[in-house]
């Protein structure tokens, strides 16, 4: 009996032993891969911006970024300005960019000021004003980048998610579905945000209407389309101070 307690002992030692030894080592890992991490998240970014204000290597009917490797040099070729806006403060900051959007939503909702971060690009003779977005879909997060002129209209978006259902909410990333939003005006011409609805009762199926504040839904991804209209409607409000303050 005591020969069989000792042999269990052993094996619960070994078993505690294997599992801070794995622990350990993926604790190593974690540490050793942070950079590397962080840097995929940093040009990713930096592609989502770009995305919007045109500069990607679209082909056909596919959304498609500059490589990451063009992505660092043609960021600091097309976006002049990075700013922070908390509350009635506006400063520049070129580290704007690393402002993490989930973390200032939970700083918002715990009462805490929350940064916006918004990002002045230069392109072909025009102005683009990119803020970044994010919220919910059907099963997770969801986020995008959206490009405004002075006006509030937009002219590109780039919209991602983590695990919306293929070929249906996934179809968000899709361009057919982004370049409608091109075009389309966020504010009444008495300065009311509006923002944009993704209806599936839109009257304007072909996009000709780009003052009524709708884009066509995605058929059968009517939660995720409600959580794009969501994220832009709650997000960029924030915003119109900013633009008021534009045109003065």
């Amino acid at each position: 009996m005591e020969k069989r307690t000792d042999k269990n002992s052993y094996t619960i030692l070994f078993a505690v032993g294997m599992v801070l030894v794995v622990g350990s080592l993926l604790a190593f890992l974690a540490g050793f891969l942070k950079p590397t991490i962080e840097e995929n998240k940093r040009l990713e970014k930096q592609q989502n911006i770009l995305y919007t204000m045109g500069v990607n290597n679209n082909e056909a009917g596919s959304a498609v970024f500059v490589s990451t490797d063009e992505a660092p040099a043609l960021f600091g070729k097309y976006i002049t300005k990075q700013l922070i806006i908390e509350n009635e403060d506006v400063r520049e900051d070129d580290k704007a960019y690393l402002i993490d959007v989930k973390k200032e939503q939970t700083r918002a909702k715990d009462g805490k000021t929350r940064r916006l971060p918004l990002f002045v690009g230069e392109k072909d003779g025009d102005t683009f004003y990119i803020a970044p977005i994010r919220g919910k879909g059907l099963w997770d997060a969801i986020w995008g980048y959206v490009a405004m002129d002075e006006n509030m209209v937009i002219k590109g978006v780039y919209f991602d998610h983590k695990g919306e259902t293929p070929g249906l909410g996934a179809n968000i990333k899709q361009r057919y579905f982004m370049d409608d939003f091109t075009g389309e005006h966020l504010l009444r011409e008495s300065g009311e945000f509006v923002g944009i609805t993704v209806s599936k009762s839109n009257a304007d199926p072909v996009n000709e209407d780009k003052k009524d504040y709708e884009i066509d839904a995605i058929a059968g991804a009517t939660i995720t389309g409600d959580g794009v209209s969501a994220m832009i409607k709650k997000d960029l409000r924030l915003y119109v101070p900013y633009f008021k303050k534009l045109k003065k």
